[in-house]
C-alpha cells in the first residue's frame, strides 16, 4: 500500500472524485460576508484575533475584500505572483540511470500544458492569504496516473487543527474537521514572517493601512465635494412656520447643485465665500505614503512601482530587492511541487523510488559568453575535461545525433616538414609541404625565385667534381693564399698532394654550402671584377663566392686578411 511522506495510505476511491468541492446548503458555500464595510479600529482588532484562535472566516474574507477595493494592493500584489508563475520550469532528474531519466521524461512531458501558469498563480493565492490549497484532479484513461486539473479551492473551506496550529484540515459535514487525502491536495504555504501560518500572510499587515487609507480616502471626497463652493446662510422672519423653515433649509442645500430656488416672502440667502487656508494637499500626500508602505510589504521597494527620482545605481539595488523576493517565492514554490505532485506521480506510475526527479523554477544564471569561451580555449588544449552537453545548454545551442566531449586540439607534428617528392617514413603521417590534391581547395605553394632552383644540381655537381670549398681568386691574392692555406694544420701536403697542398683524390661528400651572390647572365662576369679565366683544364672546380670562401676560413686568417 502506498503511503505519503506523512504516512497516510493512499485510497484510489479518493483520487477518483471530488473531496472539497462546494455546496449549496452546507458549510462549503459560495456566499461569503463582506467584513471590511464600515470598517473601524475596533472591529479589525476583532477579526485579527478570531484568526488567532482558530475561526479565520472572517479575516479571509476581509483579505478577499481588500484586494477588491485597494487598487495598489491590487496591483502590486498580482505583479508578485505573475512574476513567478511565469517563470521558466526545468526538471533535473533525480540520477544518472535510466530509470531516472525516465521519471523525469514523465514530469517534464505533463508541464508542457497551456493553462499551468493560470494554475500556479492560483497557487499563488498564499501570497496574501498565508496559505492556499489547490485539490488535484487524476485520469487513468491513457493508461497512467495523470494529473488534469489543479482546481483552486477557497481557503475558508479549510482549517487549522486547534491543537498545533499548523496541520490543515478539511472541514467536513457538520463542521468536523478531517484530514486530508494522500495524494490529493497541494498545500502552500508563503511566509512574509516566522509564526503560525495563519499569521503569515501579506493580508494582516495590508489591513491597517486599508483602513487608515480609507478614513483618508472619504474625507477627500467629501473636501473635494465641498472645495470651491460659498458658505450658504438662509434667514426667516421671527413669525415663520415650521413648514416655511423646512422649504427654507432644502432651498439652501440644493442651490449648490440646482443653482436655483424659490423662497417666501420675507426669507433671505446670503453666499459668504470660503476663505481656505492651510495644506490642500494633505489627503494626497497621506495616501501616497500608505502606498508606498504597501509597495514595500509586498515588492520590498517602492522605485519599480512609483518612479519620482533616482540615479540608474538606485534603481538597480531596488530590482536586485524584486529579484531576492522572486528567487525565494520560487524556491517555495517549487519545493511545494516536488513535495504534493511530483512524488505522487512517480509512486503512483512507477512506485516508490529512492531518488525523485525535482522541479526547478527560476530564470537561467547569466553566463558570460564571451569569458567562458576564452577561458575554454585557454583550458582545453592544455588537458581540461569538458562536457559537450554543459557547454551547448551554456551558448544555447543544439545536441548533435551522438554524445560527444570537447578534447585538447592534437599537438604539432614533431618532426620537420619533408620536401615534396620524398617518401614519407612509416608512423609519421603525410608530409605538411606535400602537394594537395588536384581537387583541392587549397591555394598552390609559390615557386621558389630563379635563382634558387638549380641549388641541389649546383652542389651535386661541386661534389663530384672533388668538393666545392676552393674558390676563385684574383691572380694579386695568389700568392699570399697559398701561404695561408700552407699555414692551416689541416691542409699540410702529404702523399698524392697536388696543387697548393691538396689531393686530387676524390673527397666523399661533406655538408653543403650555401650559394654566393648572383653572378648575374649565364658567361658573364660581376661589373667591375676582374676574375682569372678558368677552364676544366687549369681548375677542374666549380668557382665560389669570395664571401662564402671567407665563412669558411679560420677565425685567424681572417685576422690577418684585415
Amino acid at each position: 500500500m502506498l503511503t505519503d511522506q506523512w504516512g497516510r495510505p493512499m485510497k484510489k476511491s479518493d483520487l477518483a472524485r471530488e473531496l472539497s468541492a462546494p455546496t449549496l446548503k452546507g458549510v462549503r458555500g459560495l456566499q461569503g460576508g463582506h467584513p471590511a464595510q464600515g470598517l473601524t479600529p475596533g472591529r479589525l482588532a476583532a477579526i485579527l484575533r478570531e484568526a488567532e484562535t482558530g475561526d479565520a472566516t472572517r479575516y479571509l474574507e476581509m483579505a478577499e475584500e481588500i484586494e477588491e477595493k485597494d487598487l495598489h494592493y491590487l496591483g502590486v500584489l498580482g505583479t508578485r505572483k505573475r512574476q513567478v508563475a511565469q517563470l521558466e520550469l526545468t526538471v533535473i532528474p533525480g540520477g544518472d540511470t535510466q530509470d531516472d531519466l525516465d521519471n523525469a521524461d514523465l514530469i517534464r512531458g505533463w508541464l508542457d500544458r497551456e493553462e499551468l501558469e493560470d494554475e500556479l498563480f492560483d497557487i499563488l493565492d498564499s501570497v496574501g492569504k498565508g496559505y492556499s490549497v489547490a485539490e488535484i484532479m487524476w485520469d487513468t484513461s491513457g493508461g497512467q496516473w495523470t494529473p488534469t486539473r489543479l482546481i483552486w479551492r477557497d481557503p475558508r473551506w479549510f482549517r487549522f487543527d486547534p491543537m498545533d496550529g499548523v496541520t490543515l484540515r478539511l472541514i467536513g459535514a457538520g463542521g468536523a474537521l478531517e484530514p486530508l487525502a494522500a495524494y490529493k491536495f497541494i498545500r502552500h504555504r508563503t511566509k512574509a514572517k516566522s509564526g503560525l501560518p495563519i499569521r503569515g500572510g501579506l493580508a494582516r499587515a495590508a489591513a491597517w493601512g486599508y483602513l487608515f487609507k480609507n478614513f483618508d480616502v472619504r474625507d477627500w471626497v467629501i473636501f473635494a465635494e465641498r472645495f470651491g463652493h460659498p458658505l450658504r446662510v438662509g434667514r426667516y422672519g421671527a413669525h415663520a412656520t415650521k413648514e416655511e423653515k423646512e422649504v427654507l433649509l432644502s432651498a439652501v442645500a440644493n442651490i449648490a447643485s440646482d443653482a436655483a430656488c424659490i423662497i417666501p416672502q420675507g426669507m433671505e440667502l446670503e453666499f459668504i465665500e470660503a476663505k481656505i487656508t492651510g495644506n490642500v494637499d494633505m489627503f494626497e500626500k497621506f495616501a501616497d505614503w500608505i502606498d508606498r508602505q504597501i509597495s514595500k510589504a509586498v515588492l520590498g521597494q517602492t522605485l519599480t512601482t512609483e518612479v519620482k527620482g533616482g540615479s540608474l545605481a538606485a534603481a538597480r539595488v531596488h530590482g536586485g530587492v524584486k529579484d531576492d523576493i522572486e528567487r525565494a517565492d520560487a524556491k517555495e514554490l517549487s519545493a511545494t511541487l516536488n513535495r504534493d505532485l511530483v512524488r505522487p506521480m512517480i509512486d503512483l506510475n512507477k512506485g516508490p523510488q529512492k531518488r525523485y526527479p525535482k522541479i526547478r523554477i527560476g530564470r537561467a544564471d547569466e553566463t558570460d559568453l564571451a569569458q567562458m569561451t576564452d577561458s575554454l580555449a585557454k583550458l582545453v588544449p592544455v588537458g581540461l575535461k569538458v562536457s559537450a552537453k554543459q557547454v551547448r545548454d551554456k551558448l544555447g545551442l543544439s545536441a548533435p545525433t551522438a554524445p560527444t566531449t570537447c578534447s585538447p586540439r592534437p599537438p604539432p607534428p614533431r618532426h620537420p616538414p619533408r620536401r615534396p617528392g620524398r617518401p614519407c617514413p612509416p608512423g609519421r603521417g603525410p608530409s605538411p609541404w606535400a602537394k594537395p590534391p588536384a581537387t583541392s581547395t587549397l591555394p598552390r605553394r609559390p615557386r621558389r625565385p630563379r635563382r634558387h632552383r638549380n641549388l641541389h644540381r649546383r652542389a651535386g655537381r661541386r661534389r663530384r667534381l672533388g668538393g666545392g670549398d676552393r674558390r676563385y681568386h684574383r691572380p694579386a691574392d695568389r700568392s699570399r693564399r697559398k701561404r695561408e692555406k700552407l699555414r692551416r694544420p689541416d691542409r699540410h701536403p702529404g702523399p698524392g698532394a697536388g696543387r697548393h697542398g691538396r689531393r686530387r683524390t676524390r673527397r666523399k661528400a661533406g655538408p653543403r654550402h650555401l650559394p654566393g651572390p648572383p653572378r648575374g647572365r649565364r658567361g658573364r662576369r660581376p661589373k667591375g671584377q676582374k676574375w682569372r679565366k678558368l677552364n676544366s683544364k687549369t681548375c677542374p672546380r666549380r668557382r665560389r663566392s669570395p664571401i662564402l670562401s671567407a665563412r669558411a676560413m679560420p677565425s685567424a686568417s681572417l685576422g690577418r686578411m684585415s
